[in-house]
């Protein structure tokens, strides 16, 4: 049996054996939790998780959840502690210093 390499347009036949491989090619997006976390907008993904599930983290005025693929110029609104914070993304990186991650977003 032959397998299905699938890309964007075309799928491809592989000598790959009983199974199928979907493989998306993804812009520049990203999970909202994980930007959360990388951006060090909120410390730790369980807590971005969380905050998106009690509607604490706007995208664009909209509650978000935890799925939601942040964009470039997307404005977030994180709702949490006693003064909310407005930020608008820069930058879409995987992994970032310290140092830079404050280059991700601007305060708004």
């Amino acid at each position: 049996m032959i397998g299905i390499l699938a890309f964007s347009q075309e799928p491809v036949i592989a000598k790959q054996p009983f199974f199928i491989r979907i493989i998306k090619r993804k812009g520049k997006n990203m999970r909202l939790d994980k930007y959360l976390k990388v951006s060090r907008l909120i410390k730790r993904r369980t807590v971005a998780n969380e905050a998106c599930d009690a509607d604490k983290i706007l995208v664009n005025g909209k509650p978000a959840r935890a799925s939601y693929e942040v964009k470039l110029n997307d404005i977030i609104e994180i709702q949490m502690g006693k003064t909310p914070l407005k930020v608008r993304v820069l930058k879409i990186v995987e992994v970032v210093g310290k140092e830079g991650s404050s280059d991700l977003y601007e305060a708004l």
